[in-house]
């Protein structure tokens, strides 16, 4: 048994991570690949039976893994993000949610002939549609921003309330089987529920004011927070069954939503030990399933397919939104795209197998037919959404905006005015505290290392076609721009120039391995800072007539960049500048009127010890 165990979990671990890899290489989403390594290690070849070979303990692993995957999906969960929501966004994630339950309920009871348990189960447990398929999906399709927010954030917020909704159908099957009088059963769930959400809020509440005051060493705070959300898990299940899953979501949305200083650092822990998880209970659930059970699936459930795929979704979005201020378009390709992800699976994967021991004959469907589902739609989604997309005019078209690496005061500045303007803005910073002020104005941020696979999956860049690099690190802005040189072009990355006293890379790196620079040799991060403390700011001219750029802006300014009347935004550059036209808007850092350079050196050298 031990020998076995050891083989099982290390052949899912190690296939589960190369078909990651392979997915990378060849852009492909994941989940397809990781479907596939699971099927040929189980039902094709036999080589790796994970119920018979590790017990009790895959059930025990599969539902702590579940626990930890929801309490990421809560603690990337904003609860002001979502009241900031437009009204068809959140009818598209409360009614829409409901009608999709509702419908998916239907089919199954009708169509496959499962008891009605079983048949609310399945529905709720198909209302899934988690961000770890649809951000690269839109990463590919490269959406318009509004239509991009829309599938974004009814793909975060459906992680959790599709789980609560399918704990909720679970407990319903359960009390069913018990045959109690309804409203004894609704009274002692309700109260479990309660008591399940109070531990988990309670427990992260806590946990957070324990980070914050300094209790916790740093060390610690990672690990920590792992064992806690498995310590919350298994004394709610004590009280419910499965009701873990719904304590450690809202532990991670409490947690989430308290605004820790060590965010990032516990966000960069999620991401691996999450993707981990995924690779592992993917590999080893679909492995899992019988070649008897999969024979089972005839046409009933290519019907349940159909349904699924085009009834139930564009039914629900089109009468969820009915009303609101979300164009015929976007309904339509709302309707069309849902893909599935490896929650659902694990969520199958788990109530299955204890309903199956609740007495319930259908239930080892439960995986095999979510499993279809999952693989049906990544597959047509993913092939289908960009040319959909294309032809109902929601994609972007030339990006024009600017992407800002370093949140300092003066490209918190240069940011609000370009926001102003109207042009798609982000500024992006390791730190939430330099961003606060950014955020304070309405300007778009983000919150993390963008050169982390993190970064990558989370960073919108829809719209965007420039990048700036302004941090007070050459190398690290070098890096930045080429890490998206390949996405926006070799002539849309700029870095700041290198000053003296910083880390400059050497003078035999080629262009290839760092961005063009930006603005005026003068123009180095101590000195745009400088100027800033003395009282430059950003101005905006309107030019009459064309003429070269620098010539524009006003004596010992600096030339920053252009906006065209076709929405183009032009950097100046240390060896280009724009030609301007008739129309074009003229962005110069102008030094404030009449100072004295004596007076400005000491206003500089005061601001600078004030900081």
């Amino acid at each position: 048994m031990s020998h076995s165990l050891d083989v099982a979990i290390t052949l899912a671990v190690v296939l589960g991570i190369l078909a990651q890899w392979a997915a990378w290489r060849l852009g492909f989403p994941a989940i397809v690949l990781l479907a596939i390594s699971g099927i040929f290690l189980g039902p094709v070849f036999g080589v790796l039976n994970p119920s018979h070979d590790l017990g009790a303990v895959f059930h025990t692993l599969v539902g702590l893994g579940v626990a930890v995957i929801l309490f990421e999906g809560g603690f990337s969960l904003k609860t002001s993000e979502i009241r900031g929501m437009a009204r068809g966004v959140f009818r598209l994630i409360s009614l829409g949610v409901l009608l999709s339950w509702l419908f998916g309920t239907l089919a199954a009871r009708y169509i496959l002939e499962m008891a009605w348990p079983l048949a609310v189960t399945l529905g709720a447990i198909l209302v899934v549609t988690g961000p770890t398929v649809v951000g690269p999906l839109l990463r590919q399709a490269k959406l318009q921003p509004r239509p991009a927010s829309l599938f974004k954030w009814e793909g975060i917020i459906n992680d959790p309330l599709g789980a609560l909704l399918a704990i909720l159908s679970f407990e319903y099957a359960l009390s069913a089987g018990a045959q109690a009088p309804l409203w004894d059963l609704s009274l002692r769930l309700l109260g479990a529920l309660a008591f399940a959400v109070a531990i988990g809020g309670g427990t992260g509440w806590v946990l957070g004011r324990l980070f914050r005051s300094g209790w916790v060493p740093e060390f610690l705070k990672a690990p920590g927070l792992l064992a806690f959300v498995m310590l919350v898990y298994v004394l709610s299940n004590a009280i419910l069954q499965e009701a873990g899953l719904l304590a450690a979501t809202a532990m991670g949305m409490v947690m989430g939503n308290m605004s820790l200083a060590d965010a990032l650092d516990l966000r960069r822990f999620k991401e691996n030990i999450v993707v981990f998880l995924i690779t592992l209970l993917f590999v080893m659930l679909t492995a899992d399933i019988d070649a008897a059970t999969l024979a089972r699936l005839d046409w009933t459930s290519a019907a349940f397919l159909g349904v699924i795929l085009f009834v139930v979704r564009p039914l629900a979005v089109m009468l969820a939104t009915l009303g609101s201020n979300i164009r015929y378009s976007e309904r339509a390709l709302l309707g069309w795209i849902a893909p599935r992800g490896v929650v659902a699976a694990a969520m199958a994967g788990i109530l299955g197998q204890n309903l199956e021991k609740a007495g319930y004959q259908d239930a080892n469907l439960l995986f095999p037919l979510t499993f279809v589902v999952i693989l049906a739609t990544v597959i047509l989604h993913g092939f289908t959404f960009r040319p959909l997309a294309q032809k109902l005019r929601l994609t972007a078209g030339t990006p024009h905006g600017l992407l800002i690496v370093g949140a300092t005061p003066w490209t918190i500045q240069l940011a609000q005015r370009l926001h102003e303007d109207g042009v798609r803005v982000l500024l992006a910073d390791s730190s939430g505290y330099r961003l606060g002020p950014a955020e304070a104005v309405g300007i778009p941020i983000y919150t993390g290392e963008i050169l982390s696979d993190l970064g990558r999956q989370q960073l919108d860049l829809a719209g965007i076609g420039n990048l700036l690099a302004a941090t007070e690190n050459a190398s690290y802005n070098a890096l930045v721009c080429t890490r998206f040189a390949h996405e926006l072009g070799r002539d849309r990355v700029f870095q700041l120039p290198a000053g003296k006293g910083m880390d400059e890379p050497s003078p035999e790196f080629s262009p290839e391995v760092r961005g063009q620079t930006a603005f005026s040799e003068d123009a180095t991060y101590d000195e745009m800072s400088r100027r800033y403390y003395i009282g430059w700011h950003f101005d905006e001219m309107v030019i009459q007539s064309g003429k070269a750029g620098s010539r524009a802006c006003p004596e010992d300014a600096e030339p920053t960049l252009v906006l065209r009347r076709n929405g183009d935004v032009l950097l100046f550059t240390t060896e280009q500048y724009p030609y301007l036209r008739q129309g074009d808007r003229l962005l110069c850092y102008i030094p404030p009127p009449e100072q004295d350079p004596a007076e400005s050196s000491g206003s500089a050298e005061q601001a600078a010890s004030a900081g």
